[in-house]
C-alpha cells in the first residue's frame, strides 16, 4: 500500500487522486437509485458540495489545508445540521464512498483505513434517528 511516513493523501496519488475520487462518489450519488435518500439532502448542483469534500479531505488526509484556508474551522456537526442526515443517509454516505474509492483503484488496505474513517465521520454528522 504505502511506505511508512506516507500521508494517506500521497497514498491515494495526491490531488488529482482524490479529485477523482470526490467526483466519483458525487457522480454515483447523483445516479444510482441505491443513494435516493443520500442525494435528496444534498443541495444542487453539488458543485459546492464537491469542491468543499475534496477541500476538506484534502487537509484532513495530509495534504493541502485547503478547507481551513478557504472556510476557516470545518465544524463539520455544526455546518450539517440544517440536513435531515439519519441512518439511511449516514450509511449511504459512506456506502458510496467505499465504492467510489473501490471504482477508482484505491489500495484495499488503504481503503478499509479510510472507510474506517468514513465510518465515524458519518456517524458524527448524523442529526436525526
Amino acid at each position: 500500500m504505502a511506505e511508512a511516513g506516507i500521508t494517506a493523501y500521497e497514498a491515494l496519488g495526491g490531488d488529482a487522486a482524490l479529485r477523482a475520487i470526490v467526483d466519483h462518489f458525487y457522480d454515483l450519488m447523483e445516479t444510482q437509485p441505491e443513494f435516493a435518500a443520500l442525494y435528496s439532502v444534498h443541495p444542487k448542483p453539488t458543485t459546492k458540495a464537491r469542491d468543499r469534500l475534496y477541500a476538506f479531505l484534502s487537509g484532513r488526509l495530509g495534504g493541502p489545508n485547503l478547507y481551513f484556508e478557504r472556510h476557516g474551522h470545518p465544524r463539520l456537526r455544526m455546518r450539517h445540521m440544517p440536513f435531515a442526515i439519519g441512518a439511511v443517509e449516514r450509511d449511504q454516505w459512506v456506502v458510496c464512498m467505499d465504492r467510489a474509492m473501490h471504482e477508482c483503484q484505491v489500495h484495499p488496505e488503504l481503503r478499509t483505513m479510510l472507510t474506517d474513517f468514513y465510518t465515524g465521520v458519518a456517524a458524527h454528522m448524523q442529526n436525526r434517528p
